[in-house]
């Protein structure tokens, strides 16, 4: 399991996770348990990315993504990273929370929903349960491009911890452009977690204004 410190701040004062790794103990429709380090983790899991995994009792990793809100709190897992940041850019739609992403995910596959979305095909988007034709529209014309294979930004070397604080909340270019600067400041040196707890501190200070 890889942990990321952070400090706390208004709406979100809790640790972010990368991904879990461990003994996989239950499978549900749209959940998944994972054993490990003595913990077994309740994880919201899209129907599709469940397939995906190791039969129970065999090894498995998903990267995750943390909801926070001052009555709720629960932790979503996704088979890749692609899948986590198409949940990512899913959730930033309006009329579609978590839940929907969820739901979304678990109807199609990420290759159908990148082509559907290039192809402006709103009925196999309407195909998907629960995601209505308008709902549908609205996906088109903000995530056209941006899940596709070599469409989007390019590739940024601080692409977990920018991850992580888009995952707060904080646009992705204002994210990697933070995450620049801290590692600018702090010169170099090896990678690990302390280091990459150090850069998360220096580019939120960065992001909220404060020095």
């Amino acid at each position: 399991m890889r942990f990321l410190e952070t400090p706390p701040f208004p709406g979100y004062p809790f640790p972010m996770f990368n991904s879990i790794r461990g003994a996989i103990t239950g499978k549900n429709p749209d959940s998944v348990f994972i054993l490990s380090g003595g913990v077994e983790w309740d994880i919201a899991v899209p129907a599709t990315d469940i397939g995906k995994l190791p039969p129970l009792g065999e090894e498995g990793r998903l990267f995750t993504w943390l909801y926070h809100r001052e009555d709720q709190m629960k932790l979503y897992g996704f088979a890749d990273e692609r899948r986590r940041a198409a949940f990512l850019e899913l959730i930033k739609v309006e009329g579609i929370g978590p839940k929907g992403g969820l739901r979304i995910l678990g109807g199609i596959d990420q290759e159908e929903l990148e082509e559907a979305l290039e192809a402006e095909d709103l009925g196999r988007l309407e195909r998907v349960p629960g995601l209505g034709k308008k709902t549908a529209q609205k996906m088109i014309l903000a995530l056209r491009g941006k899940l596709a294979k070599g469409g989007g930004e390019p590739a940024s070397p601080y692409g977990d911890l920018a991850e992580a604080l888009t995952g707060m909340g904080y646009e992705r270019r204002e994210a990697q452009e933070a995450l620049a600067k801290a590692a600018g400041e702090l010169g170099p040196g090896a990678p690990g977690a302390e280091r990459e707890a150090l850069l998360i501190r220096k580019a939120i200070s960065y992001l909220s204004g404060a020095r």
